[in-house]
């Protein structure tokens, strides 16, 4: 299906994009719906390996909730919303595949919380990352004030969302939020070699490992052994595994079909 304001390129790497150039891929209550489906197809697609997140437009990613939409918004408009926008944001964060966010121009407060979500971060130069959120009384509601201190530490997330201090670039590739940094026009290149790179893996295997290493680092190291020998254990039976003890041992590269 097509949506109004993402578009989607489906493939063994599909990509993404918010689609709102015009208003800075502000999060619509459109936008968060369409985000949800694409998400969902692509979770059942079984020919689709891993995604990429981005947007159109040169200058942003995602500037967070679109409040011209909002303005106008009774208080229970404005649950309804939000109970929709917090299912958009879980679907990024729970998506169980490989996720990249390529971010492109200004990715704030819902825009840094989408980029958070995925799997890691992929940044233009002209990028700008931050959680402004308690400067409209708010506080960051995607999970930023979940993520961001597991990425980059409690002390530094507590800093930014306090303060709501925008970051460049390349400030967040020293903190460690994002993992390169790239100039603009090659931004998509570099994110699909990386996507490319990765989806020439077992797909169910991707899937396991991603599941094993986001639910294990929260749990206690026996826990989290155990886990991962379950996730293990889902890899070992299925058609992809079998495939690849065979294409190796006949020095070949293997065919995946992720199942």
């Amino acid at each position: 299906m097509d949506y109004e304001t993402i578009k989607l390129q489906r493939g063994p790497v599909a990509v993404i994009s918010f689609n709102r150039p015009q208003a800075m891929n502000a999060l619509s209550t459109q936008m968060a719906a369409d985000l949800l489906a694409a998400l969902e197809e692509l979770a059942l697609d079984d020919t689709v390996f891993a995604a990429v997140l981005t947007a159109e437009g040169e200058k942003a990613f995602c500037v967070g909730a679109d409040l011209k939409e909002r303005k106008n918004m009774s208080h229970v408009e404005m649950k309804k919303q939000r109970a929709l926008f917090v299912r958009a944001f879980t679907a990024v964060a729970m998506f169980p595949k490989p996720l990249v966010a390529a971010v492109n121009g200004y990715a704030l407060g819902g825009g840094t919380e989408f980029a958070l979500g995925c799997d890691f971060i992929i940044a233009a130069e002209n990028a700008v990352f931050g959680l402004p959120e308690v400067g409209l009384a708010i506080i960051p509601g995607g999970g930023g004030t979940q993520l961001l201190p597991r990425v980059i530490g409690r002390n530094k997330a507590k800093e930014l969302i306090f303060t709501g201090r925008r970051i460049t670039a390349a400030g967040a590739l020293e903190l460690g939020l994002v993992n390169y940094v790239v100039p603009a026009p090659d931004l998509m290149e570099r994110t699909m070699t990386l996507l490319r790179e990765i989806a020439k893996n077992g797909p169910v295997a991707l899937q396991q490992a991603k599941r094993a290493i986001n639910l294990g680092v929260e749990l206690d190291l026996h826990t989290a052994l155990a886990l991962e020998a379950e996730c293990y254990n889902v890899c070992l039976t299925t058609e992809d595994r079998d495939e690849g003890l065979k294409a190796f041992n006949e020095k070949r590269k293997p065919v995946y079909r992720g199942r």
